[in-house]
């Protein structure tokens, strides 16, 4: 009888296994691989022969058998595998080598040379501003973070970049100049959209000057003196992240070499003309508020270099590049939405009285141009109300009317003075006018919103603009 034992989970007959036999469980391959190559599984059976496995009893499963399963698989035999495959001749022989020569001349190789030098560090105060690496470590930069409320996204390391002048640091890579631009464009972008988004009849002069009221430099200036910015007494690496570092421009310093007057225009060969500019021309060559661009010299014809940077600055100077630079980096780091958040909250927060900027010579001349412009009627002066007309102290109520409609109402010491006040009464209801609080749409929000937020969007109103007479 043929003896079987347990190999695995399947009996296997152990008296004569079969070399080549494609075992069909893997448990069963396991050990047979493990124990062909023991002289006991040595057997002589003739190659090609197959002795099925006996299996318990039962119902077998689909009718599959053995044979068939050993009919789909034919391995490759393990008899051959386990012999060893014989040298080829063609084979070239691989040379010795010697380890530690290797080892000797990769040493060598990291070893610097002795014309290299190492470079000593540089201290502190030969730096004209401190490491970024020096904002992670600072309170001050940190509480002035956590004070404006700035988002996360904003590292404290361009932060810290903003509080850097041009003219304490004059690498572009670590001062705010480059950050300056990109917040001073949309800061000018934002505010004037909200001033002809809100009053769509304000003249240029008027835009202007409410323009820079809000985000010209004295304006600018106030708020950094709200924000709490602390100024450094001299710039350097060793100083505090956390403060505003400039260098000061000497008591009677004339600040006209920086930026030139108003009403100074420099044409484009560079040759300073002293006359008045008018608005077309503060609209074409000015900035966005209507002042001249800031240069610190003009380069000749002939001269190919680039005109230098301002060396000294003042303090409302540096406080304006800090903040044009801060809703830079804002913009840049967590989007358009966040920064005309913080517009709103930190810029259009201030309140300003729009009408105290507007400034008429002939109001009544200007009231008659706007009806015929408009088609109204011939606007007329009438008195509504006196007293002590006979008096030293006498007060006169004139109404400026169209047809029916009174378009202004003025009062005075005289008739004239009173008819005066009424006409500009007129003129402030007709360029302050504001369409309803809920009917603004803003270009900005529109953009950022995507065509799926904006379908209730309405366009904004222009207005034919104001009275030329």
């Amino acid at each position: 009888m043929r003896s079987f034992r347990l190999l695995g989970r399947c009996l296997l007959p152990v008296a004569r296994p079969p070399l080549r036999q494609p075992w069909t469980c893997r448990h069963c391959r396991a050990v047979f691989s493990r124990f062909a190559s023991s002289s006991a599984l040595q057997t002589g059976n003739d190659e090609g022969q197959t002795s099925p496995v006996k299996r318990k009893r039962g119902r077998p499963r689909k009718d599959r058998t053995i044979e068939s399963s050993v009919a789909q698989a034919t391995p490759a035999p393990v008899a051959e595998a386990l012999e060893p495959e014989p040298e080829s001749t063609s084979t070239p022989s691989i040379p010795a080598r010697n380890f530690e020569e290797d080892e000797e001349s990769s040493l060598d190789s990291l070893v610097p040379a002795e014309s290299t030098p190492i470079p000593e560090p540089i201290p502190l105060e030969e730096l004209p501003s401190p490491l970024p690496s020096a904002a992670l470590s600072s309170s001050k930069l940190s509480a002035l973070h956590s004070r404006l409320a700035l988002p996360r996204q904003l590292p404290l390391q361009t932060f810290a970049r903003t509080l850097v002048d041009p003219t304490a640091d004059p690498n572009p890579d670590f001062n705010n100049a480059s950050l300056a631009v990109l917040g001073g464009d949309l800061i000018g972008y934002y505010m004037s959209e909200h001033l002809l988004c809100q009053f769509p009849r304000l003249p240029v002069a008027v835009l202007f000057a409410a323009q820079s009221s809000y985000v010209g430099h004295a304006g600018l200036a106030n708020i950094a003196r709200e924000w709490g910015v602390e100024v450094a007494a001299e710039p350097g690496g060793e100083v505090d992240p956390g403060l505003l570092q400039f260098k000061r421009a000497p008591p009677g310093f004339d600040i006209e070499t920086l930026t030139p007057a108003s009403d100074i225009y420099f044409n484009r060969r560079g040759d300073r003309v002293d006359w008045r500019r008018g608005q077309s021309s503060r609209i074409t060559y000015d900035d966005a508020i209507g002042n001249t661009l800031e240069t610190a010299s003009h380069k000749d014809e002939e001269d190919d270099e680039k005109p230098q940077q301002p060396s000294v600055t003042t303090l409302d100077r540096a406080s304006t590049g800090f903040i044009r630079a801060v809703f830079g980096a804002i913009y840049l780091h967590s989007g358009a939405d966040a920064t005309h958040a913080f517009f709103t909250d930190h810029i259009l927060s201030r309140r300003l009285d729009l009408s105290t900027l507007f400034t008429f010579t002939q109001p009544t001349r200007d009231v008659s141009r706007l009806c015929a412009r408009e088609g109204f009627d011939a606007p007329i002066a009438r008195v509504l109300a006196e007293t002590g007309r006979l008096s030293r102290h006498a007060v006169f109520v004139v109404g400026v009317f169209s047809g029916r409609d009174k378009l202004g109402e003025g009062s005075g010491n005289s008739l004239n003075e009173a008819r005066f006040k009424a006409a500009v009464n007129a003129l402030k209801g007709w360029y302050l006018y504001s369409p309803p609080k809920g009917s603004v749409s803003l270009p900005s929000k529109a953009a950022a919103g995507g065509p799926e937020k904006n379908k209730d969007w309405k366009p904004a109103h222009v207005d034919a603009g104001e009275v030329v007479a």
